[in-house]
């Protein structure tokens, strides 16, 4: 997908502001010229960035309803899709925190989130940092049984999870085991037919 194309959906279908998208454009070219001296994505979709990254991460704002929320996206690699959703989210009351266990990846989420003057809280690990949030996002983290666990036993209020999965995302629900607390839907993903986006709801 070229970049005229994705701004457009940004902007029609999903809300994007002006000011959002400029960040966007210089989030893109700020993360190739990271790309270039290291592997924050691969190396095959850098011209992909803007379908299969930042429009695919910034679909989720569609399911995001409550506001002056807490958002923290475990696994944040190059910034998707917590960064895209902290540049959507600006000035709406939103916390938003990134958590990646990658030095590399950490310096630059640090570096485009002073550029951009995003306030964002960056952490190493989701295990030993507090990561509790209202929403959780994930976006090629750990297998959805690990998600729930890292539910169950770190979180300690009730949260949303949205992760973004390919085609085996029910097959995965169906493997789990889940207590009465979790109830999910499916949505379909705007940038792939086959893959799916997962929304759990948790009680505490």
């Amino acid at each position: 997908m070229k970049q005229a194309e994705a701004i457009k959906l940004l902007k029609l279908n999903l809300g994007f502001s002006d000011k959002a998208v400029k960040k966007l454009v210089f989030f893109h070219n700020y993360l190739l010229k990271w790309n270039s001296r290291y592997n924050l994505i691969s190396k095959s979709t850098e011209e992909q960035i803007w379908g299969r990254h930042i429009l695919d991460s910034a679909q989720l704002v569609k399911f995001i309803e409550r506001k002056n929320a807490s958002i923290s996206d475990f696994g944040s690699g190059a910034g998707f899709p917590g960064l895209i959703l902290a540049i959507y989210f600006e000035n709406k009351g939103f916390h938003v925190k990134l958590v990646e266990k990658s030095p590399v990846k950490r310096s630059f989420l640090e570096e485009i989130s002073k550029k951009l003057k995003l306030k964002v809280q960056i952490l190493d690990n989701v295990y030993l940092s507090d990561v509790s949030a209202d929403i959780i996002v994930c976006r090629a983290f750990k297998k959805l049984k690990e998600i729930i666990k890292i539910s169950r036993e770190i979180l300690k209020k009730p949260h949303n999870i949205i992760i973004l999965k390919g085609k085996d995302a029910q097959d995965e629900i169906n493997n789990l085991s889940m207590d009465q607390n979790y109830s999910y839907k499916l949505k379909r993903s705007m940038t792939d037919i086959k893959s799916k986006i997962i929304i759990f709801q948790v009680k505490k």
